[in-house]
């Protein structure tokens, strides 16, 4: 792909289809908003690691999934996200 194809297709991902799949970009941010400072509470003063970007997409796809229960691709990214940080916190990542 070209970037002008890159563009017109985010355009389009941006204004019908996400839209459509997780309603209103401004009702979701700050329901994500929320989460992450709900996990920016918990993890407290340590600094922010690899195993919380894990998590805080995961908290992002939990949004997502209440938002639309019925879309698959966000049980499947949360369910890959929990195994990747599952993978990084036991070592078992080559």
């Amino acid at each position: 792909m070209i970037c002008t194809e890159i563009l017109s297709t985010a355009g389009d991902y941006v204004t019908r289809d996400r839209a459509a799949t997780h309603g209103r970009a401004e009702d979701g941010f700050a329901a994500i908003a929320q989460v992450w400072d709900a996990l920016d509470a918990a993890r407290g003063d340590r600094p922010r690691s690899v195993l919380d970007v894990a998590l805080y997409m995961a908290g992002l796809k939990l949004v997502r999934a209440a938002t639309n229960p019925a879309h698959a691709d966000n049980w499947i990214d949360l369910a890959g996200y929990a195994a990747c940080g599952g993978e990084i916190a036991t070592g078992g990542a080559e």
